[in-house]
């Protein structure tokens, strides 16, 4: 198989990072989540603990947050500055080697190349909590506002860096449910596509079967 680089963006609770996870050993290739933030600290010069809350979330105020941030002589803010040590680190790691790529804005940072499939996951409220309460062992509740909370600011982080919008359809290759369709179905459409060569050129949005 040519090298090829799936990106992965997800609404919290989807099971989106185990879907990618799953994905990467099943092709035999690179997976990175977490393991980026120590490569983007090291870039940066942030504290890794400062990259892991802040490289893929907007601030807790959200656009304000970025528009009034401190900024230095060029303009750039601290949030510019972890932005663009990220957008390096992946732009690096995917010249590198074949991977799946989790989050971090990774479809747009990688638009321009042609060996890139753009995947969304989302998933129906009540699954997406259940997840979440037995993942993080919380109430109902707390993992609706936790749910509510982390989307709302990748949503931000998104939307500033990118002037796009989250979670559109028409950004990604597929977009799948996976409440409706499976992990494992979810896991199988992406690897047929990775092997059939599909490209971030070509839209297809799935629902259910």
């Amino acid at each position: 198989m040519a090298k090829r680089i799936i990106t992965i963006s997800r609404e919290f609770g989807s099971g989106g990072r185990f879907i990618g996870e799953e994905v990467a050993k099943k092709l035999g290739i690179a997976y990175y989540d977490k393991d980026i933030i120590g490569q983007i600290a090291e870039k940066s010069g942030f504290s890794t603990e400062y990259i892991k809350e802040n490289a893929e979330l907007s601030p807790k105020k959200g656009l304000f947050g970025y528009a009034f941030a401190g900024r230095d002589l060029t303009g750039k803010s601290v949030e510019d500055m972890v932005y663009e040590a990220q957008r390096k680190v992946i732009l690096e790691i995917a010249e590198k080697e074949s991977c799946v790529i989790i989050g971090r804005n990774a479809d747009f940072i990688l638009k321009d190349r042609e060996d890139v499939l753009n995947v969304f996951i989302h998933g129906d409220m009540p699954q997406k909590v259940q997840r979440i309460c037995r993942l993080y062992h919380v109430t109902e509740a707390e993992a609706a506002k936790m749910m509510a909370d982390i989307d709302k600011r990748r949503m931000t982080n998104y939307r500033f860096y990118t002037e796009q919008k989250w979670g559109m359809a028409g950004n990604y290759t597929l977009s799948m449910n996976s409440s409706r369709l499976g992990y494992e179905m979810c896991e199988k459409m992406i690897m047929d596509c990775t092997k059939a060569g599909v490209a971030h050129s070509c839209i297809c949005t799935s629902q259910v079967l």
